[in-house]
């Protein structure tokens, strides 16, 4: 009897792995995200504290919220507010490639030695988490 159950459970998972791809559901095409973070390598300079903000602006389209936010900032350093970015659909503008950010990130520069730091924006979906760098200067003067 224990023979023909494992020939009937070998046969059903032969024949369930044949006819996936068969009805379009590929397990590999699940996890594959259908938006992007765009935050592209943005730079901040500062001389000292200093509240600014981010982009975090994400595009395509998505089915679950996406909560976007900063981190390793400079030492003393912190996000002091960011987006979750509800579900929908960003595209750039046909005639000009503008895209409308629609992910803010609020942070509190505070003192830090002068120098470069490398800060990571990232995004997420929960499932699926992208990143980007960015650039905070910390200089005597800025311009």
């Amino acid at each position: 009897m224990k023979a023909s159950h494992r020939g009937a459970g070998l046969l059903l998972g032969l024949f369930s792995a044949l006819s996936l791809p068969l009805l379009g559901a590929s397990p590999a095409s699940a996890s594959t995200p259908t938006w992007n973070l765009e935050a592209e390598g943005q730079q901040i300079c500062t001389q000292g504290t200093w509240f600014t903000y981010a982009f975090a602006p994400v595009s395509g389209t998505w089915s679950t919220p996406i909560k976007t936010g900063i981190r390793d900032l400079p030492p003393g350093s912190y996000m002091t507010d960011s987006d979750t970015i509800p579900p929908g659909t960003n595209e750039r503008d046909p005639e000009d490639g503008a895209l409308t950010v629609n992910g803010w990130l609020f942070v509190q520069l505070n003192p830090a030695p002068v120098g470069e730091y490398t800060a990571e924006i990232y995004a997420t979906d929960g499932k699926s988490t992208q990143t980007d760098t960015i650039k905070i200067t910390y200089k005597d003067r800025c311009y």
